[in-house]
């Protein structure tokens, strides 16, 4: 081998790898950390300190909520079209940091929010210019996250050179139990310390410290740059896209062959899409197909074909991929708009209830979602070690279980939490309306528990899906799926919060700044009603779903110059049955 060879060999040799983690993870929990820091008690900065009304408090939060979990959409297209994922972290993390910084200066000088309230005069609400400069920060903030939740996943399985299954079993380890376990560990300190800070010492440090925090992971995160693996973008995947569906438009008349082989193959043009393995035919969406018919005038001059009016299978098979995904991608959207209701109304309920654990000391309402944090930790932790080594005896996967069967646990269990919910706002406004008692906030605490249990198993799943089943060009969009159904279900909840209040205004208004004369607990029963609804329709799409079928090149890394073996296996008939959660 030339010396050049044997440099750029050795170089590989020394990028990737669990060496990597703690810079890329560190980045992704500080922004967890400075995100849980600002949203955690944000109900309580926007009641309490920019004086606005409960209800449209909650929307503010839950419209940041559902922009931050937008921008994602943006980022990913920017990271697989031309910028990379590296770039586009950093970017987004420079951004980021600019809204935190103003974020911190608004609550800083008094001249940027409102005064605090006199007990004898009508408290002052904040200013154009004030919520002018609010806005703007958190909109910083919400570009920012989009240039790196999106990325962080599929940047971190980079380094190992994981395709979508290996990186949910076949290594030994869970790429997105790790994944997830670092991201409660950030969420669990946000909880305990900044929301204490915020409590006690004032909004400024309460702001500062993760702004601080956030500073110190992007330069972490920089200094890693020589060990990573950095895989190019491989072009735009919308432009992709548009072109295998105009091209079936255009050839909407042209008679489908019976012999599937006459349809366009190159494997040349694909190679820098299809690293892992080509997408194999499948039958669904026909109409797709026309796009890989080979017509007079296809061909240019140069002998490759106008993409325009030219389609590999392979590309129309990624288009059909991200179709087939869509159906349960929507169940995630009306899980978010049901949870929502976590960080606001629940931390609003823990304001009026009794919150002394002694005499002295009081737990601050927003470190309630402590209990979301350790549950979701301890489960993630036993689903790893105990759970899935026990469960593989029997099903002989890697994972355990599949994961379509891993988000219907998740669902079932997330009903489980508003029930709680309802039950207790229930005993809750009785004690204080009928014996004038206020109950402990310990009895919020089984909400909270269950939903951290909920994400091990609906979220994680919900991740893997997500990055198994999506073409492996389309990763970093693929995962802002996850973050776009966030974000429409957190717009969703605006729009639920907002219909409610509007439809009961005149019907013993259910939704009101005195949570003892509003009925939150019917409230939170429609919210049930509608988890068991959306739980229905998970059942009848993952009863359907068909997994993609690929072409597996396996990589069998020996000494140099050793060869490498391609074995195509169609995985779509070998685990079809994943779809039928069996």
């Amino acid at each position: 081998m030339d010396p050049e060879g044997k440099e750029n060999k050795e170089k590989q040799r020394k990028q990737g790898g669990f060496k990597t983690m703690p810079f890329i993870l560190a980045n992704e929990m500080c922004d967890r950390f400075a995100t849980t820091g600002f949203n955690a008690n944000m109900i309580t900065y926007l009641t309490q300190n920019m004086h606005m009304p409960l209800v449209e408090a909650s929307n503010t939060l839950t419209n940041l909520k559902g922009t931050t979990s937008l921008t994602p959409l943006v980022g990913a297209l920017i990271a697989d079209s031309f910028a990379g994922r590296f770039w586009t972290i950093v970017a987004g993390s420079i951004i980021y940091q600019l809204g935190t910084i103003s974020l911190t200066i608004s609550a800083v000088f008094p001249s940027l929010h409102p005064p605090q309230c006199n007990p004898h005069q009508t408290c002052q609400k904040a200013s154009e210019w004030q919520l002018f400069i609010f806005y703007a920060s958190l909109l910083f903030i919400a570009i920012g996250s989009g240039g790196i939740r999106p990325c962080v996943v599929p940047f971190g399985a980079d380094q190992f050179c994981l395709n979508g299954t290996q990186a949910t079993g076949r290594r030994g380890f869970n790429f997105f139990n790790l994944y997830f376990f670092s991201m409660g560990l950030a969420v669990l300190l946000a909880l305990t310390l900044v929301v204490y800070v915020q409590d006690n010492l004032g909004w400024g440090w309460g702001f500062g410290i993760p702004t601080m925090a956030f500073f110190f992971s992007v330069i972490a995160f920089m200094v890693g740059k020589p060990f990573y693996i950095k895989i190019k973008p491989s072009g735009s995947p919308l432009t992709r896209l548009a072109q295998v569906v105009i091209a079936a438009f255009k050839k909407r008349n042209v008679v489908r062959p019976d012999d599937l082989n006459m349809l366009y193959q190159d494997k040349e043009l694909d190679a820098d899409i299809s690293v892992d393995g080509r997408l194999l035919h499948t039958n669904q969406l026909q109409f797709l197909d026309r796009a890989a018919i080979v017509t007079e005038g296809d061909m240019l001059p140069s002998g490759r074909p106008n993409l325009w009016c030219l389609s590999t299978v392979h590309r129309v098979e990624e288009l059909k991929s991200i179709i087939r995904i869509l159906p349960i991608w929507a169940v995630g959207i009306l899980l978010f708009t049901t949870r929502s209701h976590n960080q606001s109304f629940a931390i609003q309920q823990a304001h009026i209830m009794d919150r002394h654990m002694s005499r002295h000391f009081q737990i601050p309402a927003a470190t309630l979602s402590i209990f979301t944090n350790l549950c979701m930790l301890i489960s993630l932790a036993i689903y790893d070690r105990l759970f899935v080594p026990l469960v593989r005896r029997f099903t002989k996967r890697p994972s355990g279980i599949t994961y379509f069967q891993r988000m219907c646990f998740g669902l079932c269990i997330s009903i489980m939490s508003g029930v709680s919910a309802a039950l207790v706002e229930r005993k809750r406004r009785n004690a204080m309306n009928l014996h004038g008692v206020s109950i402990s906030v310990f009895w919020l605490v089984p909400q909270f528990a269950i939903h951290g249990i909920d994400e091990t198993f609906m979220e994680v799943g919900y991740m893997e899906f997500f990055y198994d089943q999506s073409p492996e060009s389309m990763r970093s969009t693929a995962t802002a799926l996850f973050w776009l159904a966030s974000s429409m279900g957190n717009f969703l909840s605006t729009a639920l919060v907002s219909a409610v209040q509007n439809y009961t205004k005149n019907k013993g208004d259910w939704l009101q700044d005195d949570l003892n004369k509003a009925r939150l607990d019917k409230y939170y029963w429609l919210v049930v009603g509608l988890q068991m609804i959306n739980f229905g329709y998970y059942i009848l799409c993952a009863r359907f779903y068909n997994m993609k079928p690929l072409e597996v090149i396996e990589d069998d890394k020996g000494i140099e110059g050793s060869t490498i073996a391609k074995e195509e296996v169609e995985l779509g008939s070998a685990t079809k049955t994943e779809g039928n959660l069996v």
